[in-house]
């Protein structure tokens, strides 16, 4: 958990040069869910469907503005899953992104972890 929120609130950080980034925690009986979300540069449309790939950023090549390796979203997607939970990211490119996890209250054994 510690890692999904620091590379979700890192991102958000690198992100955003001028506004805000706020996290969110909400839970029931059944869920915790997590919100981070940031006024930053957002994400196109176009993108979307690779956000969680490895290796791949939206910017790349020497048009690249922000530093990275293109990991940080594809750690946090594994990680979600297996905890048994989920991600989901809504963005609009120069208005912000947010990324919404739900985890289950209840231990999720996390098989495979290691190989």
């Amino acid at each position: 958990l510690h890692r999904v929120l620091a590379n979700l609130i890192g991102n958000a950080v690198k992100f955003t040069e001028r506004g805000s980034v706020t996290v969110r925690v909400e839970g029931d009986e059944r869920t915790v869910r997590i919100q981070v979300s940031d006024t930053g540069i957002g994400i196109s449309t176009e993108f979307m469907p690779h956000i969680f790939e490895e290796f791949r950023q939206e910017s790349m090549g020497l048009s690249r503005t922000h530093q990275g390796n293109g990991l940080g979203l594809a750690i946090v997607h594994r990680l979600v899953t297996l905890m048994g939970g989920e991600i989901e990211v809504t963005s609009r490119k120069h208005e912000g992104s947010v990324f919404t996890v739900i985890l289950p209250r209840t231990p999720h054994r996390m098989e495979g972890v290691f190989g």
